[in-house]
């Protein structure tokens, strides 16, 4: 499957994914900004060798094993494979400060990557919704007004949508909490020290259309991969 930027692109953004089907609105969300996608499958070698930015996709659950815990019954089995092949180009994009956009499981990839743990199961309707159009918001959240995000968003609060059943939990090391639910679920989550290194709870990729905002998101991603 190819996607192509609505302009000529100058800048490759690595996506890795195991599922294909899974692909379709993250690489059209990074090309409507005028960047290249290129998925590539986990299964290949992990490299940010030729990219110029990296996007984590959402998606199955990591390994607890990874941040010291047993698999509780609510949690996916593990993709070691993929775990393994995100976190390498993850801890290789931050060494060479590479413009990183991490989405829903991102996130807990970012998390879980600087020592963090995870909440295994929220049993929360509010992140997790049963809902058939994934662009509707389903709660606000609160961005913290030192934080990159804020930012971005030049808001204290957004509304979002959200379907996921994790979150983090500790928060790992050299890591701000850039935003939380009113329940206290963290949202957020951005590395200071590098020039965009942002993971965020929530599916922007799915509310561009129908919240135009969201794009703001990608926008930013784009100038720092520019």
């Amino acid at each position: 499957m190819v996607y192509r930027a609505e302009t000529m692109p100058t800048r490759r953004i690595l996506i890795p994914y195991r599922h294909e089907r899974k692909l379709e609105p993250y690489a059209r969300a990074v090309a409507q900004v005028g960047l290249e996608p290129v998925p590539v499958p986990v299964g290949e070698t992990a490299s940010i060798d030729g990219f110029d930015g990296l996007l984590l996709m959402g998606g199955t659950d990591l390994n607890p094993l990874r941040y010291g815990q047993e698999r509780a019954p609510e949690t996916d089995r593990a993709d070691d494979q993929r775990d393994e092949f995100e976190m390498s180009v993850l801890d290789a994009a931050l060494e060479r400060d590479r413009p990183i956009l991490a989405i829903c499981r991102g996130l807990q990839v970012l998390n879980v990557l600087h020592g963090g743990t995870l909440i295994q199961h929220l049993g929360s309707e509010r992140h997790d919704p049963d809902t058939k159009d994934v662009s509707q918001p389903a709660h606000e959240v609160h961005i913290q007004p030192e934080s990159q995000l804020r930012s971005i968003t030049g808001l204290s609060e957004w509304r979002v949508n959200s379907r996921h059943h994790q979150a983090a939990d500790r928060i790992g090391n050299g890591l701000l909490v850039s935003a939380r639910a009113d329940d206290g679920v963290v949202e957020g989550l951005e590395r200071t020290d590098r020039r965009f290194a942002i993971a965020v709870q929530w599916h922007p990729e799915d509310q561009i259309l129908a919240c135009p905002e969201q794009v703001r998101l990608f926008q930013r991603f784009r100038e720092a991969c520019g």
